[in-house]
């Protein structure tokens, strides 16, 4: 079986069953290697307002899209993700988890890439920049990609060979010089004031909560899985140093880091609960 394409635009574009059904295969079914009943899956995800016809859908496409394995046993059906499943998970919660857990410092060096799309190729056009902003680039000009992530470059080249672009764009490494502003550019290149008002309202919704019973942290850790998860795509983890004073992206990460070790003990037991 060919591997699946990963589709990360509609994985991060709104809450649905399916994106809440990855979540939970993230959270509790890959570190425990084992298969789970249909039924453990439905009623984890009634618990996050999911009614149980869009949870089976949601299974049901899952597996079409090659991320997930079903097995009959009897009248009940059990599932078990697939080699493809688990290489996705594992890389997400990679992403998941250590992001925001703390920055290298920066040497002022920008990589650049000079990409030139026709206008009328809008298809292409799109999928080079979402290829790039999911790698952390940024787009100050039409056709300039910027990151201060230098070792970068490697992901950008292989982006630009898939998409047939490689072989008339240029890439450097350079440091900002005396004409015009570095904090301009970077205003420019990246949307921080929306970037800062999505992590706000995460602070908003997860700072104050504190859940009283083993579904409301069940609930409560999924929730905060699933909505720290668009950070990843979202953030280019600018260096401090280039980021607007007393930014919230810290502070949220935090607090994701400190709920997620503070919640997860009584989620994992009612995990264990409802899959026994």
């Amino acid at each position: 079986m060919s591997e699946p394409v990963v589709s990360r635009r509609r994985e991060v574009s709104h809450t649905s069953a399916r994106s809440l059904l990855m979540t939970v295969l993230g959270e509790y079914v890959l570190p425990r290697g084992a298969p789970v009943w249909t039924s453990v899956l439905v009623d984890a995800l009634a618990l996050l307002g999911i009614e149980e016809k869009s949870a089976r859908q949601s299974l049901a496409r899952t597996a079409a899209e090659g991320w997930l394995v079903s097995e009959r046993v009897g009248r009940r059906v059990r599932w078990e993700l697939t080699g493809p499943g688990r290489r996705l998970l594992t890389e997400g919660a990679r992403r998941i988890y250590e992001f925001g857990a703390g920055g290298a410092s920066w040497d002022g060096t920008w990589l650049v890439v000079l990409v030139s799309v026709p206008e009328a190729r809008r298809d292409l056009r799109h999928r080079l920049r979402t290829r790039l902003s999911w790698a952390g680039f940024g787009s100050p000009e039409s056709g300039v990609w910027i990151t201060p992530h230098p070792d970068r470059e490697d992901e950008a080249l292989g982006v630009l060979k898939e998409l047939g672009l490689a072989e008339g764009a240029m890439s450097f490494t350079a440091s900002y010089g005396a004409v015009g502003s570095q904090d301009a550019m970077v205003a420019r290149a990246w949307d921080l004031t929306g970037l800062e008002e999505h992590y706000e309202a995460f602070i908003g919704e997860f700072g104050a909560l504190a859940p009283d019973g083993g579904d409301a942290a069940l609930a409560a850790q999924t929730r905060l899985v699933h909505e720290w998860r668009r950070f990843p795509f979202l953030d280019p983890r600018l260096p401090r140093g280039l980021l607007p004073d007393d930014w919230s992206g810290a502070q949220a990460a935090e607090l994701f880091h400190d709920r997620h070790a503070g919640w997860r003990p009584a989620a994992q037991a009612r995990w264990d609960e409802l899959a026994s």
